[in-house]
């Protein structure tokens, strides 16, 4: 299978820099949602479209970087 339709682009979420990555692959698409500052990825969903795909990502993303600290 062939990855198409690739797109990254840096956010801000909960005082966190984040850089979220989508790409269509076997007709889903795929999201990740990493933090740029240490490189972890902390959120990945799947969907029919980037939007869905990304819009599950980034909730499960303000969900776990509102529980977590700033140091």
């Amino acid at each position: 299978m062939n990855t198409h339709d690739y797109a990254t682009r840096d956010l801000e979420i909960h005082g966190w820099t984040v850089r979220v990555t989508s790409y269509a692959t076997g007709g889903r698409y795929h999201a990740s949602v990493e933090s740029v500052d240490v490189g972890a990825r902390f959120a990945r969903a799947d969907g029919a479209t980037r939007e869905e795909a990304e819009s599950i990502a980034l909730d499960k993303a303000r969900e776990r970087l509102a529980r977590t600290p700033r140091r």
